[in-house]
């Protein structure tokens, strides 16, 4: 079995003449993120690895989560920013087997793709198929027993949390 927690960068800024990759994190993102890390904490979804965008907001989200998780290692991987479900699904095959849950950490609509077609039909499925706002997280579950073996419509969508069920505001 393997778990992918897949963590969409918290709200992010848009200042005037910033290339989209420098974009940092907004005021409500910066509060966002370690509401969400401390979440992810509580309920015992510590990553094995994290494997996060190169883009500057989802570095700065990696830099709240991180400390509430312990010292999981990091990857920053490039693939991960702006790509299309397929890149995604190639990152999660190139996952090391001795890695059993992994985080990624990364945007949309990328992320949103990437849960659905890997997702099985359900409750879950449906919430994050209608909006997967910033700092969202799915964690989904995955009977096979390497990375690589992970294909689509197999996985079990085990929660969609977003900072808004938490109580942290509303959803973007």
């Amino acid at each position: 079995m393997r778990r992918l927690i897949l963590l969409r960068h918290a709200k992010s800024d848009w200042p005037d003449g910033v290339a989209d990759a420098d974009r940092p994190l907004s005021p409500r993102g910066k509060e966002a993120a370690p509401k969400m890390a401390a979440y992810l904490a509580a309920e015992g979804l510590i990553p094995e690895r994290a494997l996060v965008s190169p883009a500057r907001r989802t570095q700065e989200t990696w830099d709240l989560v991180k400390p509430a998780l312990g010292a999981v290692p990091e990857e920053t991987v490039p693939q991960i920013y702006e790509a299309p479900v397929s890149r995604l699904l190639d990152v999660v095959h190139s996952i090391p087997d001795d890695v059993t849950t992994a985080l990624m950490i990364g945007h949309n609509p990328g992320f949103q793709d990437l849960a659905r077609l890997l997702s099985k039909p359900g409750e879950a499925r449906r919430a994050l198929t209608k909006k997967y706002p910033t700092a969202a997280v799915a964690v989904i579950d995955l009977a096979v027993d390497a990375w690589g073996k992970v294909e689509a419509g197999e996985g079990d969508v085990e929660r969609f949390v977003t900072p808004k069920s938490l109580g942290h505001g509303e959803d973007e």
